[in-house]
């Protein structure tokens, strides 16, 4: 899969962009503030509809201007697929093939992509809800049915909290429609676990052997999914959902006091162990570095076991942050098989085939040109 084409329009720097990619490596020069995480940035969101550094839409649309405009064309195993996204102050408009996707859990998922930039770092020493971002985007970029479980999840936390917030302030005094709540809560809760479950097995079983090979056969990488609730993987969905109910009659008293949830899917976490020890807690920073650039070679090799193909690999500005022998790995892993876009101030000091043989761009003050 690659991105042959890609169009915008009033998007944060520029004000209209039009560029063909080769479908091997694309290195994007130029000097800080100029634009280059930009265009990566916007290629992400014309594939996951959401932007990996704002969840304020409106801060992606040009100074001034009413919407901005992402237009792509995917090559992929069935094909050319022209894809649109609009992003405007009332909300976003997708379209694939030229027809509007009326839900945007049918949009995403037409184009794959896997992100590493500096801030994915902290997908091991960060707050837990990076790491649940991180699960959920990936997941849902190959299942639609997630991507809208996981929806209908928020909405649902949202009544109940507001439901708890009434409760606490006494404006309501009628439980049963809690218990109602609690109900819908549960099903869906249990639905996302048991998939992320799957997902933490998948990921740590293609993360094992890179992280092995990184670490010269040094380290072994566990990944473990940490649930707020005492259930676990081997627990089919109605014994969780009695585990669960078991919680929420345990908790209800707190949770009306305190008016908010304080179980469940948006509370749960990822454990990362490198030779049975946290990372998070006791790893060296060369670890944690090992641990999230092994993570993310593995969600490629994880997608192309799901889909048939490769996603598009986006390095914003990672190499510099990586030493010389983990830059290598990884431009090893991708060589020949993943379009990739890297984003960088210098190439020099990189001495790698895969950056010699690359399509090379420069940008400069929101204009972007080939010069290689």
């Amino acid at each position: 899969m690659y991105i042959k084409q890609l169009q915008i329009k009033d998007y944060r720097n520029y004000n209209e962009l039009s560029v063909q990619f080769d479908n091997k490596v694309n290195v994007i020069l130029g000097e800080n503030a100029q634009g280059k995480t930009n265009v990566m940035e916007s290629i992400y969101v014309l594939a996951m509809a959401k932007s990996h550094r704002t969840s304020n839409d409106k801060d992606l649309i040009r100074w001034d201007q009413e919407y901005a405009k992402i237009e792509g064309r995917v090559v992929n195993k069935h094909g050319s697929l022209p894809m649109q996204l609009v992003i405007s102050k009332k909300g976003k408009k997708a379209k694939c093939n030229h027809i509007e996707q009326q839900k945007l859990s049918q949009y995403v998922g037409n184009m794959n992509v896997v992100m590493f930039a500096p801030e994915d770092l902290h997908l091991v020493k960060g707050s837990p809800q990076v790491r649940r971002r991180f699960i959920d985007m990936e997941i849902g970029q190959v299942s639609a049915v997630y991507l809208h479980d996981i929806n209908q999840f928020q909405k649902i936390l949202q009544q109940r909290n507001h439901y708890l917030k009434l409760l606490q302030s006494r404006k309501q005094t009628d439980q049963a429609m809690l218990d109602i709540l609690t109900e819908q809560f549960i099903e869906m809760a249990v639905k996302i676990i048991a998939k992320r479950f799957e997902f933490i097995y998948l990921l740590e079983k293609w993360a094992m052997p890179i992280h092995e090979g990184i670490s010269r056969g040094l380290e072994t990488l566990k990944i473990q999914y940490k649930p707020s609730v005492d259930v676990s993987e081997e627990q089919d969905l109605s014994k969780m959902k009695n585990i669960y109910l078991e919680k929420y009659e345990k908790t209800k008293t707190r949770e009306i006091e305190r008016g908010v949830t304080l179980f469940g899917p948006h509370r749960d976490d990822l454990l990362f162990q490198v030779n049975g020890r946290d990372v998070q807690t006791f790893g060296s920073q060369g670890q944690q570095r090992t641990t999230a650039l092994s993570v993310k070679l593995a969600e490629i090799e994880l997608i192309h076991a799901e889909i048939g193909e490769y996603p598009i690999l986006l390095l914003d500005d990672v190499l510099s942050e990586l030493d010389d022998y983990r830059q290598s790995h990884l431009l090893n892993t991708i060589q020949g098989k993943v379009q990739t876009f890297v984003t960088t101030t210098s190439v020099d000091g990189i001495d790698h085939q895969t950056l010699k043989e690359a399509a090379a761009y420069e940008v400069k003050a929101g204009s972007l040109k080939k010069i290689q």
